[in-house]
């Protein structure tokens, strides 16, 4: 059978995966197939799955059972399940999907070439969700890079060895272990070769990254990167507070590639369900951490994750969480409401939530992050900032200063992750440009160049 030489590779959820999924596309280039973004000429399949919510998961299958008429008048099509739903499924996935070629497990992405060539040999129905203690290694491919693409994420490390009672990631990403940072170093170093001129290093604990392999500490790895000539940037996530360590806040004083921000899940305000979820740490300690870290950080913007309606959280809990978010006042937050993961822990503690009131205790709780998150934006009015030009804006506004409103509308983040829009028809991709800001809305700011406006 002669194939076009097309893969389509569909990713959901976190940035991990996005990663994950740039790997995934380099080895099938290397096997004759170019990622494309039309689904009708792919010859290769592929859903990068996530099972961190039922959502997500049931996502997965609805994307892949789509499949199963063509498959009847396309037979060589290979359909792929690869990620968390694929290492949590295993061999169950066909009971499902009985059209599915292939199941790739979180820790098999270095067999993935092999079992490309299988199928293509005429096997189905292959399965690989071995466990691995090495990370798959391989430096990116370029050819597989989304034009104009200035940010890129690079995974320093994989699995969690922190066991949150409501999270399956150990159960289908492994235990924790760390990259060698020479290849880390490396492989950033290709990225800015390629024009890239921001990273997000990621992990499900950037801050415990080395101590098991008793490498270098997070800290110290931030100092390599920031040697690297022709980085802008630096940014990561995600930080567990309880590892989060004072020099981990003076790298961020004091390194000038590092940004702005932090994102600090603290999940809840309630020491009582803390303590449920295996957090390892109090509302105490998150006041302190913060306090200490915007004495050190002036500028410092800090986002969050909550969940609301755990088992047994009650209203003086979740009252907790909103007094919390009140001392705080984070500049952002994700926010879900709590629901069950077979695997995980929390899936069998008694007193679960009411799903009404965990949505009524959600939408009380964003219309409250919403008067914080203008807040902290209306204060930058007036203020200079420095922004990574991303693209063409497709938002409008009105109000952009006489004579401006015919320029393209651009758009970029600054140093603190907030977006920014503006008018420019001067300015690339990739451009750091300096804009006073204008005006401030709950969710962007909008700005204009230096000098193209009077003072």
């Amino acid at each position: 059978m002669k194939y076009k030489g097309f893969a389509y590779i569909h990713t959901i959820g976190c940035q991990m995966n996005v990663y994950d999924s740039e790997k995934l596309a380099g080895i099938l280039n290397e096997k004759g197939f170019k990622r494309t973004d039309t689904l009708e000429k792919a010859d290769v399949v592929v859903c990068n799955t996530c099972s961190i919510r039922h959502k997500a998961e049931e996502k997965a299958f609805s994307f892949l059972g789509r499949f199963a008429k063509k498959k009847k008048t396309t037979p060589h099509l290979i359909t792929v399940m690869a990620g968390c739903v694929a290492q949590q499924e295993g061999k169950k996935a066909f009971e499902r999907l009985p059209h599915l070629d292939i199941v790739l497990g979180t820790q098999a992405f270095s067999r993935f070439g092999q079992h490309i060539e299988s199928v293509k040999s005429g096997q189905r129905k292959l399965v690989d969700i071995e466990d691995s203690s090495d990370i798959y290694e391989a430096m990116p491919d370029t050819a597989c890079f989304n034009e104009n693409q200035i940010s890129k994420f690079v995974t320093i490390m994989q699995g969690c060895d922190n066991y949150c009672t409501y999270c399956v990631v150990p159960y289908v990403r492994g235990r924790e272990r760390s990259r060698n940072p020479e290849s880390i170093v490396k492989e950033i170093e290709t990225l800015v070769s390629a024009g890239v001129k921001e990273v997000t290093l990621l992990g499900q604990n950037v801050n415990s990254y080395g101590i098991k392999e008793e490498e270098i500490s997070f800290h110290k790895l931030l100092e390599k990167v920031n040697q690297i000539k022709g980085l802008e940037r630096i940014r990561f996530a995600t930080s567990h507070p309880k590892d989060l360590s004072m020099e981990l806040i003076y790298a961020m004083r004091d390194l000038e590639k590092v940004c702005s921000h932090l994102h600090l899940p603290i999940q809840s305000g309630s020491d009582k369900i803390l303590k449920k979820m295996n957090r390892g740490y109090t509302r105490e300690n998150i006041i302190s951490q913060i306090m200490a870290l915007r004495n050190e950080c002036r500028q410092i913007s800090v986002s969050t994750d909550i969940i609301v309606g755990f088992p047994s959280e009650t209203t003086r809990d979740f009252n907790d969480t909103m007094d919390l978010l009140a001392q705080i006042e984070f500049d952002s937050i994700f926010a879900f409401a709590y629901s069950d993961r077979s695997s995980a822990p929390a899936a069998k503690f008694p007193d679960q939530v009411d799903e009404e009131e965990k949505m009524k205790r959600l939408n009380t709780l964003l219309q409250q992050q919403d008067h914080y998150t203008e807040k902290k934006n209306k204060a930058l009015v007036g203020e200079t900032v420095s922004v990574l030009v991303e693209g063409k804006s497709l938002k409008t506004r009105d109000g952009f200063q006489k004579g401006l409103n015919k320029m393209n509308q651009m758009t970029g983040r600054t140093e603190s992750n907030k977006i920014v829009h503006f008018p420019g028809n001067e300015v690339q991709i990739g451009d750091l440009v300096d804009l006073k800001i204008r005006n401030a809305y709950p969710h962007s700011l909008w700005g204009d160049p230096l000098g193209a406006y009077d003072k």
